[in-house]
């Protein structure tokens, strides 16, 4: 069985530095790669001198996370992917529990380690925590982490579990599988690529899941901060273009209808919560280019939609968290 490990990094000279290390000391007979997005720092050079038993893979431009890791996947010859960001902090034996769990079941496609933040590290982290899902709107959440209420880690999720998606941060995938849907969607270049990855995944028969007996800690706002303008653009938008792609055509119509009105709440909060007309303008300009991007993509084939309603929380999150005051995951009895 080939294992790859392959970090994606974009003038991380100092995360390589730092967090190479342990992947090499940690990840036994995985072959370690590092495929670099064109970076404008000396990471490559930092790469070939201090850590020459790393394959470096030199993607020509950069093609954010969606098209660099595709690119960089085309020279890599393995059975199991793990795509691992440049800022993560990786601990003995944590690539073996999850491949043996996917050992165990074929459908299992894809899966995560539990992630703990790596500046409080009894803390779950933002991006992944333990395990992802969306509600019937689809606004993401995790296991551990709703919005911006981060729970402390005291075992309650310690259970393997079936999730609807895997983070990006640390991600195990089957490489057939990842081939079979071809691979990342471009058109996200970064955030909610692993998502959409996930959602087409369970469509083409995949499962998903969280295995508590690997843990990674996890920097996290490495490229983009939460709140650059920026990303606050690419998640509004991908995130339409995600569910434009993966609901069937009369169920996207009638949540997009709420969409529109939750994110025009969301444009107008930004506005008066701050007075950051920045990330209200990252909303509006969300919506428009996702109207001009739709005419491009292709719908993904139905398939398996009763059993991946199973792991889609039929409510809606900002309702509960909201007017419910519902701040984590075990309160909502999903």
């Amino acid at each position: 069985m080939k294992i790859a490990v392959v970090i994606l990094n974009w003038n991380g000279r100092n995360f390589l530095r730092t967090f190479l290390p342990p992947v090499l000391q940690h990840s036994g007979q995985a072959e370690i790669i590092v495929a670099d997005n064109a970076s404008s720092d000396d990471s490559c050079d930092v790469l070939r001198s201090e850590f020459p038993s790393v394959k470096l893979i030199r993607n020509e431009k950069n093609h954010g996370f969606a098209g660099g890791y595709n690119h960089a996947l085309e020279h890599v010859d393995a059975d199991y992917f793990i795509l691992l960001n440049s800022d993560v902090e990786v601990t003995p034996g944590w690539i073996d529990p999850v491949i043996k769990m996917m050992e165990m079941d074929h459908s299992m496609v894809a899966a995560q380690p539990k992630i703990l933040s790596h500046a409080h590290k009894t803390s779950f982290e933002y991006a992944g925590a333990a395990g992802g899902f969306i509600d019937k709107y689809g606004y993401p959440f995790c296991r551990g982490r709703i919005f911006n209420s981060i729970e402390e880690d005291t075992g309650q999720y310690n259970d393997a579990r079936r999730i609807f998606w895997a983070t990006g941060a640390c991600l195990f995938v089957r490489a057939s599988a990842f081939k079979k849907v071809n691979g990342f969607d471009e058109k996200f270049f970064a955030h909610m690529e692993e998502i959409d990855l996930c959602w087409r995944l369970q469509k083409a028969g995949g499962t998903i899941w969280y295995c508590p007996d690997s843990t990674v800690f996890h920097v996290g706002g490495g490229t983009l901060h939460k709140s650059n303008p920026h990303k606050t653009y690419l998640n509004f938008r991908n995130n339409l273009l995600m569910l434009y792609k993966n609901l069937p055509e009369k169920e996207f119509e009638k949540v997009f209808s709420f969409r529109l009105l939750f994110d025009s709440v969301a444009a107008i909060k930004f506005f008066a919560s701050a007075g950051n007309l920045n990330e209200t303008r990252a909303v509006i300009r969300a919506h428009g280019d996702f109207r001009k991007m739709k005419k491009e993509l292709m719908k993904t084939p139905g398939g398996k939609e009763d059993e991946i309603s199973k792991v889609i929380y039929q409510g809606s999150i900002l309702n509960e968290y909201y007017m419910g005051g519902k701040k984590r995951f075990s309160q909502l009895g999903f």
